[in-house]
């Protein structure tokens, strides 16, 4: 799981799960005149909230940040993922909701019945799910939650001004032991004179040739999630690329970029646009 995917909204729908967790197991209802020592239940001793509230908006959290992490999304019943866990989180506020609305449910306790309300550990869950359900509907909507929950590393630097270039021995264009400079265009001493060409005469000065423009890998983000494709032409793709984390693009491919993901894959990004570089 890379946790560089996961965006601002799934800091915001991490942090609801928790506060539902810890509202699970604080008082369920509040009843007028009680003594300060009174053995109120929680939430864990209501089956419908445990089942309505409490997991089905822990599960639908985990299936959201799953699916903005993990490579490749898992279908459940023909559905993506996330949508399955924003349902969930919707189906835990609505449930929180009726909760609140009427804690006792059906349950008749006579004039007792109008002391009851629903307590902290309620409240605070139906908040809880609420903040919850309304992150993982706005993320892909919302170009505020879709930006990196953890920053992304800066790209290497390039290299200092004046730091030898590779060069030596055995590289085009490196002084070979045993000859000497010579002038621009004239043979080195002790070199050998070119095939057809006449002991002793010069070589002809070669007229300059415009270099070939040539591709420099860089360091890039994408400002929203987008698929990266095979170098085959696949129409599956093998990876999707995150906002908040870098890649490297590695060659110019038509429109598009070859780029190497941090686990070393490589593919084609067919849309560049809003890229940022690094």
């Amino acid at each position: 799981m890379n946790i560089r995917s996961l965006t601002r909204g799934d800091g915001v729908v991490i942090g609801a799960a928790v506060l539902l967790f810890i509202a699970s197991f604080l008082d369920l209802y509040s009843v007028d005149g009680a003594p300060d020592d009174a053995d109120l239940p929680s939430a864990w001793a209501s089956g419908p909230v445990v089942m309505g509230v409490v997991l089905a908006g822990i599960i639908g959290a985990v299936l959201v940040v799953l699916s903005r992490g993990l490579p490749q999304l898992p279908k459940v019943a023909g559905l993506d993922l996330g949508q399955v866990g924003a349902a969930f989180t919707v189906f835990a506020a609505w449930s929180a909701l009726g909760n609140v609305f009427d804690p006792l449910s059906a349950a008749d306790y006579g004039s007792s019945a109008d002391t009851v309300s629903a307590g902290i550990g309620l409240i605070l869950a139906l908040v809880a799910t609420l903040v919850m359900a309304a992150a993982a509907v706005a993320t892909p909507l919302v170009p505020a939650l879709q930006a990196g929950l953890v920053p992304a590393p800066k790209p290497p630097q390039p290299q200092p001004y004046g730091a030898q270039p590779p060069g030596g021995y055995g590289y085009p264009g490196a002084q070979q032991p045993g000859q000497q400079p010579g002038p621009q265009g004239q043979q080195p001493y002790g070199g050998q004179p070119q095939p057809g060409q006449p002991f002793g005469a010069q070589p002809q000065p070669q007229a300059p040739q415009p270099p070939a423009a040539e591709f420099s890998p860089f360091w890039f983000a994408v400002p929203v999630p987008r698929p990266l494709f095979a170098e085959d032409g696949s129409p599956t793709p093998i990876a999707e690329l995150a906002p908040g984390t870098w890649y490297l693009a590695v060659e110019q491919r038509g429109p598009g970029l070859v780029a190497q993901t941090q686990d070393g894959r490589r593919g084609v990004l067919q849309d560049t646009s809003g890229i940022q570089r690094g």
